[in-house]
């Protein structure tokens, strides 16, 4: 059934997220938990830390990090999605994982005090607020002096040459939901990612590229991807007619040219707050 997109850009997410949920953990989507993971291990996060893991979706990073820190350590995950939370939670039952929770929340308006967290980890997420310089400083200020933040967002071509088909289908049946213009194309690269991080007045982060092809095995494989993805908050506002039209044509792109991978390269962005005061 077509559906009409929230005018705010935190419940334009959550309406997206949770529509999204029933696919979002499907096997073609594991680029989720791998960059999750990664995400962690760059983090080095320490046993026994406390740590807040925002738009956390179903568990992608928040599960490995509870798994870092080990039982003496916690981890809270937030997202605006609530249908990805419950998701989440049955995962880390599944998983045994004592060590964690999660609960609805938004980082503009985050409930936690001020240096709270050992370290604070945001993958695939900074990007939906538009005001990001003021979301990385809600996040940094919930830091402990001497610990950490791990951020994560998308680097260029993102989903490519895939992204480009499912817009041309979108536009050839709703030129009104056509974007040229994805919200991660704002920071797809090192210079604009440490710009945000230098108008939250935060010293520039280690920023660590990973460039990537993600397997596309089936031309049901992308449609997959599009229904558990950002895509799906366009896919619902479409009647089941135009619907099947752009499947028809994303399914006939992906076997006519033969698509096999798409790209998944992404920013790894690292940093630490200083034990001062004088954080820049």
């Amino acid at each position: 059934m077509k559906a009409n997109m929230p005018e705010n850009a935190q419940d334009r997410a959550a309406f997206t997220y949770n529509a999204a949920a029933d696919f979002f953990d499907a096997s073609p989507l594991g680029f989720w938990d791998y960059f999750g993971r990664r995400t962690i291990e760059l983090a080095s996060l320490p046993r026994g830390s406390r740590v807040l893991d925002v738009c956390c979706g179903t568990g992608a990073s928040a599960l490995p990090a509870a798994e870092a820190v080990g039982p003496t350590g916690k981890i809270i995950g937030v997202d605006l999605a609530e249908e990805l939370l419950e998701l989440a939670r049955r995962k880390a039952v599944q998983q045994r994982l004592g060590n964690i929770k999660f609960e609805v929340g938004d980082m503009l308006s985050l409930r936690f005090p001020t240096e709270s967290f050992d370290a604070v980890v945001c993958v695939f997420g900074i990007f939906f607020v538009p005001d990001m310089p003021r979301a990385v400083s809600e996040l940094w200020s919930r830091i402990r002096p001497g610990g950490k933040l791990a951020m994560t967002t998308w680097g260029p071509n993102f989903f490519q040459p895939g992204s480009d088909a499912f817009w041309r289908s979108i536009k050839d049946v709703r030129p009104d939901l056509f974007k040229g213009f994805n919200p991660w194309d704002r920071i797809n690269d090192p210079d604009s990612l440490t710009k945000i991080f230098d108008e939250a007045g935060i010293a520039p982060p280690k920023i660590v590229p990973e460039n990537r092809l993600h397997p596309i095995n089936s031309a049901e494989d992308w449609w997959t991807i599009v229904l558990g993805s950002g895509y799906r908050g366009t896919v619902e506002q479409l009647t089941l007619a135009e619907r099947q039209k752009v499947q028809d044509a994303n399914l006939a792109f992906i076997r006519d040219a033969k698509i096999s991978a798409i790209e998944t390269n992404v920013l790894y962005a690292l940093g630490v707050k200083p034990l001062t005061a004088n954080f820049k």
